[in-house]
C-alpha cells in the first residue's frame, strides 16, 4: 500500500484523513473479486480447449479429457462451497457481532491489545463493534440484531452525514478483511481507530421540519 501522507508540513491532518479514506477506497481494497478472476480464468481456457476441439482428432480427444476433468472439479467445488457455506452461515446471520455481547470499551479494549500484537485484521473488526456499540448504546442508530457493516455505514451516515464516506470506507474494510482475502493493515486499524474516536463527539444533525420557512 502506497504511503497515506506524503509529508506533515505538506497537507493538514484534514487533508490526511481524507486522502486516508480515499486510500481504503481503492488500491487492494476495491480489487477484482476472486470469483470474476476465476471466471475470467475459465472463460480463457474453456476457449482454448474449444480451439482444440477444432484441431483435429488428437485435439478433439484431448479437449473432451479436459472437459471431462473440469466438469468433476466443478461438481467437487460446488459441494466444497455447499459445505464452507453452511459453516459459516452463522457468522454472517450474526452480523457484525456474531454471538458476542461485549460493551463498547470491551470492544475498544479488545482491539488494542490485538494491535499490539499486530493482530490487525482481528483489530480492525473489534474496533469496528466498538463503533457499532457506541452508536447503539447512543440512539444514533438502533439496536438491529444481525446488522451487516454496510447496514451500519448506510445508517450511521444517514445520521452523521459528515463522516458517511469515511463509514463506508470502514465498512468494507471490515467485509474485506473478515470475509475476503484481504489481510488486515496497520494502516486500515488507524483509520478504524480515527473514525472511532470521532464518532464518540460526533452528534446527529437536527432534523429539519417539512414546515419549516
Amino acid at each position: 500500500m502506497a504511503p497515506l501522507l506524503t509529508s506533515p508540513v505538506d497537507i493538514g491532518r484534514e487533508e490526511a484523513r481524507r486522502q486516508a479514506v480515499q486510500e481504503l477506497l481503492r488500491s487492494e481494497y476495491a480489487k477484482e473479486s476472486l470469483v470474476d478472476r476465476l471466471w475470467r480464468n475459465f472463460d480463457q481456457f474453456l476457449g482454448d480447449l474449444l480451439d482444440q476441439e477444432s484441431a483435429g482428432a488428437v485435439g478433439s480427444l484431448a479437449a473432451r479429457a479436459a472437459l471431462l476433468v473440469i466438469v468433476i472439479g466443478i461438481v467437487v467445488a460446488l459441494l466444497l462451497v455447499a459445505r464452507r457455506t453452511a459453516g459459516g452461515r452463522g457468522t454472517r446471520e450474526g452480523g457484525i457481532f456474531g454471538d458476542r455481547r461485549l460493551t463498547a470499551a470491551e470492544h475498544r479494549q479488545a482491539a488494542e491489545r490485538l494491535a499490539a500484537e499486530a493482530r490487525w485484521s482481528e483489530a480492525v473488526r473489534e474496533r469496528l463493534r466498538a463503533v457499532a456499540r457506541d452508536l447503539e448504546d447512543r440512539v444514533i442508530i438502533d439496536h438491529t440484531p444481525g446488522r451487516t457493516a454496510d447496514e451500519l455505514a448506510v445508517e450511521a451516515g444517514r445520521a452523521l452525514p459528515a463522516l458517511a464516506s469515511e463509514l463506508t470506507a470502514a465498512a468494507r474494510v471490515f467485509d474485506d478483511v473478515t470475509y475476503g482475502e484481504v489481510p488486515g493493515t496497520p494502516e486500515a486499524y488507524g483509520i478504524m481507530r480515527d473514525l472511532d474516536e470521532r464518532l464518540r463527539t460526533a452528534r446527529p444533525a437536527p432534523a429539519v421540519r417539512a414546515d419549516a420557512p
